[in-house]
């Protein structure tokens, strides 16, 4: 299957976001768990290959999907997930985040940071969707290639 359009050609901003103020970990869990959701299956690819490359563990990769009854997540990890997941779903929650997400999240993070998992749950939908709808094969992304 040959891409559409190379729109991975133009990483800047995925490298951009490489600087938010969130935990690595933190921040490719949810990448990961954005890209699982959308089904964008290049992003699944990279994100589970980064994560690896920082530190994380196939147990802990294996669980992102079944987070909410996996043992292995920080409660800061889980309020990113479920973050993420309520700013993924908004066709399906009609309300995006809620006030209660929300205030958990914020319980965890402060408000640069809250800032910053807003723009990458915002930003990994968009180019999730940049990838499905150009057909963008998975399977050969090495760890590091966008940096």
């Amino acid at each position: 299957m040959d891409a559409r359009l190379d729109i991975l050609a133009v990483p800047s901003a995925g490298r951009a976001l490489k600087d938010l103020p969130l935990p690595t970990r933190t921040r490719e869990l949810v990448e990961l768990r954005v890209s699982q959701i959308n089904g964008c299956a290049v992003c699944v690819d990279m994100h589970t290959k980064e994560a690896a490359a920082a530190g994380e563990t196939a147990l802990r990769l294996n669980l992102v999907t079944a987070w909410r009854e996996a043992t292995v997540f920080t409660e800061a990890e889980r309020a990113a997930l479920e973050f993420a997941e309520q700013g993924t779903r908004v066709a399906d929650a009609g309300t995006g985040v809620g006030d209660e997400v929300w205030a958990n999240a914020a319980g965890h993070y402060d408000e640069e940071q809250l800032a910053a998992l807003t723009l990458l749950v915002s930003f990994m939908n968009a180019v999730n969707r940049m990838n499905i709808i150009t057909q963008r094969p998975a399977g050969d992304y090495v760890a590091g290639q966008f940096h």
